[in-house]
């Protein structure tokens, strides 16, 4: 949207608070691991494209409960390590 020839830096989010924060924990997961997107997509089997495409922000792909279930193998966690202790 522009706005007086400038564009508009309030653009909303695509993804909800909960949402996010999964998204967050599992990127930080990922480079603490040292894995590319590439590399956990394949460990995911997944896409070449599917983590990137989660951690754009101008898309609306998201981690589902099965992907949190698999992610939580992948990290050697708990699912319940990519969910706030408390509501968002």
């Amino acid at each position: 949207m522009i706005i007086c020839g400038s564009t508009n830096t309030m653009a909303k989010s695509l993804h909800s608070p909960i949402e996010q924060y999964v998204i967050d924990v599992v990127k930080k997961k990922r480079i603490e691991k040292g894995y590319s997107q590439k590399e956990l997509a394949y460990l995911l089997e997944k896409s070449i494209g599917f983590i990137g495409d989660i951690e754009n922000p101008n898309y609306r792909a998201k981690y589902n409960l099965n992907h949190i279930n698999e992610l939580a193998k992948v990290f050697d966690c708990s699912p319940r390590d990519f969910l706030p202790e408390v509501p968002l």
